[in-house]
């Protein structure tokens, strides 16, 4: 098991650690639902080194991400970030990933932390297959990555920078410090506002010094308070976020999984023309009507929770499975979110879910469940 560079951190704020993607990491500090709404409300600050965090540069280095990403890489502007999908020759899901474009040359990729290893190979391959020009650093181990979010992250981060907080969302910024260089992105995984921040492991006890200077992280209303990955996968549910090996997946046709915005079906026209993995079976399937299965969310009364393969059904007739599910503490209720047939996929859809014992009477609702109010 990796150790993450925040561990003395986490064992410092009393955390619950926990093996997670080959790390031990915090699946809470104070408890999943306080540190849920400690985000919503006001500010929360997560560990997510376990991502994986891959430098490719060189000559061809856009033409690789242009192979291998469901969006186009060629148009990005240097300080922009651009979510992706990695796609296999069937149209599935190898992964989910964050570009971001330094030049036309260097772009950092941010991939999942269980993916990471099987994705760094799948670049050599995609690499070497092209004959193209390019390094491929896998620099995980030599950074950190923190990620503070919550509705008050931006006015506790103008406190120390002016720059930050002027960050359309989807820019990254690089800061130098005095013996570092830290990368600050306006993106999250949350449904709020916030960064995320990637930064050499070695630094990282000075940086939370700095950024954290003026926190008393142990008072009851400090702006912002440590929380772990339950938070975090409960926040992602209720904002209605793919997370890879429930919404999205290798046998998961990508434009089933909700993100339609993320997939560039006309990639291959224009002055940059190229076909990304996947492409061509993704579009025999929206020639074909589109896909079968879909994504929905699902909402609930009383207090029973859906779980992860549950079934689910309209009337006798099986129909899908849920991916994930919460008791969402915003809402209040259960919510789940399910791949289901896509004759039962419209807003308003009565469906149940088999939780053995008991049969959860559900509604198909538009996603996300929660939205961050603006301002």
């Amino acid at each position: 098991m990796h150790e993450s560079p925040l561990h003395a951190f986490h064992l410092k704020h009393n955390a619950q650690m926990v093996p997670f993607a080959g790390w031990t990491m915090p699946i809470r500090y104070a408890g999943i639902v306080e540190e849920h709404k400690q985000v919503r409300s006001s500010g929360g600050i997560f560990d997510v080194s376990h991502m994986g965090r891959v430098k490719v540069s060189g000559r061809h280095a856009r033409r690789l991400l242009e192979r291998l990403c469901s969006r186009r890489v060629h148009d990005m502007q240097p300080g922009q970030c651009r979510y992706s999908l990695m796609c296999n020759d069937r149209g599935g899901v190898r992964d989910d990933v964050i570009v971001y474009r330094h030049d036309d040359d260097e772009f950092t990729v941010v991939v999942n932390g269980a993916n990471r290893e099987k994705m760094l190979g799948h670049f050599e391959q995609v690499r070497a297959a092209g004959d193209l020009s390019v390094k491929i650093d896998d620099t995980t181990m030599k950074t950190a990555m923190v990620a503070i979010q919550g509705p008050k992250v931006m006015g506790f981060v103008g406190k120390f920078s002016t720059e930050i907080p002027t960050l359309k969302r989807y820019r990254f910024t690089v800061k130098n410090l005095v013996v570092a260089k830290l990368t600050v992105s306006r993106t999250g995984y949350t449904g709020e506002d916030g960064i995320e921040v990637i930064l050499p492991a070695g630094m990282v006890d000075m940086a939370l010094k700095l950024i954290l200077k003026d926190v008393d992280m142990d008072a009851p209303d400090a702006l912002v308070k440590p929380a772990g990955l339950g938070s975090r996968d409960s926040l992602r549910l209720e904002a209605g976020m793919p997370l890879y090996g429930h919404e999205l997946g290798e046998e998961i046709n990508a434009l089933s999984c909700g993100v339609d915005f993320a997939i560039s079906l006309d990639k291959d026209t224009g002055e940059f023309a190229e076909t990304f993995i996947g492409m061509e079976a993704l579009k025999k399937v929206q020639e074909n009507g589109g896909p079968r299965v879909r994504l929905v969310g699902l909402a609930f009364e009383g207090r029973r929770t859906p779980r992860q393969d549950m079934p689910v059904k309209s009337g006798e007739r099986e129909v899908g499975k849920v991916t994930s599910g919460c008791l969402s503490p915003t809402l209040d209720r259960p919510i789940a979110m399910a791949l289901v047939n896509a004759d039962v996929a419209a807003p308003g859809t009565r469906l149940q879910v088999d939780a053995g014992r008991a049969v959860l009477e559900g509604e198909v609702v538009s996603l996300p469940f929660y939205k961050a109010p603006k301002g």
